[in-house]
C-alpha cells in the first residue's frame, strides 16, 4: 500500500512498515517538513499523490475527513512506544480495510 507519513509520524514506525512490504514517503522524504504546512494540506498533497495518510493527528485528521472525504484514505493512530506492534496493527488494519480510499481507518494502542 501507498502511504504518506505526516511530519509528526514515528519514524520506527515507517521504517518497519516498509519492512512488511508497504510503500511509504514521509513529509521530510516529500520536503514538505519544517514548513509549517497545515494538516488540510497534507491531506491535500497525499491525495494528490494518491497515498494513504498516517498520523497521531486524530483530532484534526478526524474533522478533515468528515470536511473532505474524497480523499485516499487515512489512518489515525495513538501514541504507542511499541513501535514495531504498531506498525503491524496498522498493516492488519490496511489489509483488513481492504479499499481505504475515503476510509478513515483507527490504529489503537491495545489495553
Amino acid at each position: 500500500m501507498q502511504l504518506y507519513a505526516d511530519e509528526n509520524f514515528p519514524l520506527r514506525v515507517v521504517e518497519e512498515l516498509r519492512n512488511l512490504g508497504h510503500d511509504v514517503l514521509t513529509a521530510y522524504e516529500d520536503s514538505k517538513a519544517n514548513q509549517s504546512v497545515s494538516d488540510d494540506e497534507v491531506l491535500t498533497r497525499a491525495t494528490a499523490l494518491e497515498r494513504v495518510v498516517l498520523t497521531l493527528d486524530r483530532v484534526d485528521f478526524k474533522r478533515l475527513h468528515r470536511r473532505h472525504p474524497e480523499h485516499a484514505g487515512i489512518v489515525i493512530c495513538t501514541e504507542d512506544p511499541d513501535r514495531i506492534g504498531q506498525a503491524q496493527r496498522i498493516s492488519v488494519a490496511l489489509q483488513a480495510a481492504g479499499e481505504v480510499r475515503g476510509e478513515l481507518i483507527r490504529v489503537y494502542r491495545p489495553g
